[in-house]
């Protein structure tokens, strides 16, 4: 059962917004995910999700967002949600707290940035256009096109070929799409041929950027549920990890160079950016044309 909470604030400052899509202010509906996927950093301590798996719900999140957006005077601060826990985690059906949050923006005008595995957010298609008047910006994260490996990596999450689908609505309707490739599971993701099937749907359902990681993290609970499940689905994987990785926090693809290669050169093939989009920089090239 989900555990409902008042917060205190909504709004988080970003120290570096040009790191994550221009985002300057991030803001998270829901603490944990229903989408288990085995490999989610959010489990690690440093988070202070103690128990990812059951959801705290922020029940006066748009509260919160309405009156801390009044207080804001740059409408040109993008908000960001998606980066901690998806806020399209299956509870949102019942909670439907960011739809409530999503009409809040709209009215207020803010631009938006939002990254999710799940096909749900088409049901917002009526607030998202309303809010690419201003922009909109949605990725989905995508590991891998094999809807038979997801399965076991994202068990619970919608299947890629759902987020292709719904990737392809969005952009039909004149929303900013594309896909975060992250990560790539050393020994397991690493495929020439699944980057190249990636980039291909990707470009099909009118993706207009692909931003990489070409390996993932692991550090204290995140590492130690990760082997768990490496123990469950792939046998023999995790001593692989032990004995290439040892304790460090990064685990970099096993065949970095090439597979760096063979995505530029997919996505230089299929006219798909691999540089991170941003509201300022499209604001940027907008006024640079216009005095052009």
């Amino acid at each position: 059962m989900p555990k409902e909470i008042q917060a205190k604030k909504i709004l988080n400052r970003s120290k570096h917004s040009s790191y994550w899509f221009g985002v300057e202010y991030g803001f998270n509906i829901y603490r944990g995910c229903e989408h288990r996927c085995i490999y989610c950093d959010t489990r690690s301590e440093c988070y202070g999700v103690d128990d990812f798996d059951n959801i705290i719900v922020k029940i006066n999140a748009p509260e919160l967002l309405k009156n801390e957006l009044a207080r804001k005077r740059n409408k040109r601060a993008v908000l960001g949600t998606g980066a901690m826990s998806d806020p399209y985690t299956p509870i949102e059906l019942e909670y439907k707290l960011t739809r409530e949050c999503l009409k809040i923006i709209a009215d207020r005008q803010f631009p938006v940035n939002i990254c999710t595995k799940s096909n749900l957010i088409l049901r917002d298609l009526d607030l998202l256009e309303r809010i690419s008047k201003v922009y909109a910006c949605v990725q989905f994260t995508i590991t891998t096109p094999n809807d038979e490996l997801a399965k076991i990596t994202e068990p619970m999450a919608p299947l890629p070929k759902k987020r292709f689908e719904a990737m392809g609505i969005l952009s039909s309707a004149g929303i900013k799409v594309g896909v975060t490739m992250m990560p790539l599971l050393p020994f397991i993701n690493e495929s020439e041929d699944d980057i190249k099937v990636l980039v291909q749907k990707a470009k099909y359902y009118g993706a207009e950027y692909i931003v990489p990681s070409f390996g993932m993290t692991l550090r204290d609970r995140q590492r130690a549920y990760y082997y768990n499940e490496l123990d469950i689905s792939f046998p023999g994987v995790r001593e692989k990890y032990e004995k290439r990785f040892k304790e460090y926090y990064q685990a970099g693809t096993v065949n970095y160079k090439k597979m760096k290669s063979v995505f530029i050169k997919e996505c230089t093939k299929h006219n798909i950016s691999y540089k991170m989009p941003s509201y300022q920089s499209e604001q940027t090239a907008f006024q640079l044309s216009f005095f052009k």
